[in-house]
């Protein structure tokens, strides 16, 4: 596909949505929209007929609805899907549960009214796509297996280390498949944790569904972070989708400054801000964790975070939905460890709870 357009199938029962998503995506010269379908009967046919190398696919329908269609299409013949979903509480919370099955992003549906951010958004649905093209999948028998045999942190899958600090902060970025990667970590670790702060690339219409969806299956508390709000054991901050979040110190302790400056690495909230905020307010005392995405957001906060002492860690790559930010970061010699998910949870408990 390198030297090929990414070919993309629409799925989506609205016509205006399909036209407009069409005219976004050949906006990019990388992609090429081979088809488009009212629902997601006719969407099947085209699959077979058409071979796309992604899908974007509408979560609500009529005769099936999208989610419906992606359990159904996961289990059978997994390929990279991007879920287009409407601005409300529940096109939010079904956004997310697309990315359980197995979807590998969201975007928001692009509305008529936003002609101002056009631009904007066009760049971040192809983006998205791009993203998608180059995901690495589960097949139906992996998928199978985790539901089967959940993960149990076992302390014997990492070597102890020599790093002594007492880490008062862990700082996380993801991107491109770091939904499910951010809950398996956040559900495994003990509650007793540091306070945690975390930067998802995700439309602003989803990160407090998200931010409630991880609270509800971790033992520690997590929320979306609001501005000038104080960070505690205990506690994880999520980044508000479209926002930066930044942390501070002052004589009290620490808290989240929030802004929405330009676009840091074409992301906004951008991993880097967070990543650098943390190397200069707790620097040695802390630690950074780089998951699965695509581009190099993440790498460069990572490098000021380990070069200030923080432990930092970047996710394996064949554990990555796609292996880019890790890359850089490991390229950069940023990086500590290479770890596994369920290894990152035991290595973040053996540093925070034996001190």
């Amino acid at each position: 596909m390198a030297d090929s357009k990414i070919r993309v199938l629409i799925i989506d029962d609205s016509a205006i949505a399909r036209n407009t998503l069409t005219r976004i995506l050949e906006t990019d010269s990388k992609i090429e929209v081979v088809g488009t379908a009212p629902d997601a009967l006719i969407g099947l046919k085209k699959i077979r007929q058409l071979q796309p190398d992604v899908l974007t696919l509408d979560v609500e329908m009529p005769r099936m609805d999208g989610l419906s269609f992606l359990e159904r299409l996961m289990s059978s013949q997994p390929m990279p899907v991007v879920m287009v979903s409407a601005h409300t509480g529940e096109g939010s919370e079904a956004a997310l549960k697309a990315l359980e099955l197995g979807a590998v992003e969201i975007v928001e549906k692009p509305r008529i009214e936003v002609n101002k951010r056009l631009q904007e958004i066009a760049l971040e649905i192809t983006e998205k796509v791009k993203a998608a093209a180059i995901a690495r999948l589960k097949n139906p028998q992996q998928r199978f297996q985790e539901l089967v045999v959940p993960h149990k942190a076992s302390r014997s899958l990492v070597p102890e280390v020599l790093w002594t600090n007492s880490p008062q902060i862990i700082a996380i970025g993801a991107s491109t498949g770091g939904t499910e990667v951010i809950r398996e970590i956040l559900s495994d670790l003990p509650g007793e944790m540091p306070g945690i702060l975390i930067t998802q690339h995700m439309p602003k219409a989803f990160t407090s569904s998200f931010a409630k969806s991880l609270d509800r299956s971790a033992k520690i508390a997590v929320k979306e972070g609001e501005h000038r709000e104080r960070l505690r054991p205990g506690l994880a901050l999520l980044a508000p989708g479209e926002i930066h979040m930044r942390l501070q110190k002052d004589k009290v302790g620490f808290y989240v400054s929030l802004d929405d400056d330009p676009p840091i690495n074409r992301h906004r909230p951008s991993i880097d801000a967070l990543f650098g905020s943390v190397a200069s307010a707790v620097g040695e005392n802390s630690i950074g964790v780089l998951l699965t995405g695509m581009g190099g957001d993440g790498a460069l906060g990572m490098q000021a975070m380990h070069q200030k002492g923080a432990w930092t860690i970047a996710q394996e790559e064949s554990t990555c939905v796609v292996y880019g930010m890790p890359r850089v970061a490991v390229e950069l010699n940023a990086v500590n460890e290479v770890l596994k998910p369920e290894q990152i949870v035991d290595r973040l408990a053996s540093v925070c709870l034996q001190r």
